[in-house]
């Protein structure tokens, strides 16, 4: 059996905050859902996963903590590439055989989220949960190799999911209980306060 808590250690988290949040008014990262940021949760939910996190966004101006390292992503509005692209070069640089990606608006992301994506990441490029046929590509797992993903950009690609379908990425079933999407994300004002009635519930 694979020590998966062992294999974590050797993975970055990398939290991306880089997205303007205008459907939600601005500030996503600081919105609060049952009195603590959203961004809060997000990084104590990573802290809890790997010794190593990291905030990537597009302003170093608008980091929603300064005790943790800052990546500044790409110019150019490239959308969430640009935080991979930040992710990986982080993790290569920083001695990490993978990094773990992840939105700043994901409150209810499961606790053993790393340590199962670690335990299938084998050989492979990248490992993205599938939940109900939905790829999450925001919450998944790859392995340090910033040049491939360089060259993508070079050659005008944008999209994550098309990245990943061309290295090969393995998808990992999830399964859900019913109501409770674990890989829910807060878009506006209205998931928020869907969000805020999940954490009464539970």
């Amino acid at each position: 059996m694979k020590d998966s808590s062992a294999s974590s250690q050797k993975s970055c988290i990398v939290i991306a905050c880089g997205g303007v949040g205008k459907r939600m008014g601005g500030q996503k990262p600081a919105r609060e859902l049952g009195g603590v940021s959203l961004f809060r949760r997000m990084s104590d939910w990573a802290g809890a996963q790997s010794d190593l996190v990291a905030i990537s966004l597009r302003d170093a101006r608008k980091s929603p903590d300064r005790n943790l390292p800052l990546l500044i992503d790409l110019e150019g509005n490239l959308g969430p590439i640009a935080a991979l692209h930040s992710a990986l070069a982080f993790a290569k640089d920083r001695g990490r055989c993978s990094v773990l990606l992840v939105g700043c608006d994901q409150p209810f992301l499961p606790v053993d989220l790393l340590a199962r994506l670690n335990e299938e990441l084998g050989d492979s490029p990248a490992v993205i949960p599938v939940c109900e046929g939905r790829p999450q590509s925001l919450a998944a797992l790859w392995r340090s190799d910033p040049a491939h993903l360089e060259a993508f950009i070079r050659s005008g690609g944008r999209a994550i999911w098309r990245y990943a379908d061309e290295i090969g990425a393995k998808r990992l079933r999830w399964d859900k209980s019913p109501g409770k999407d674990p890989f829910f994300d807060v878009n506006d004002m209205e998931s928020l306060a869907e969000a805020e009635r999940r954490m009464r519930d539970e």
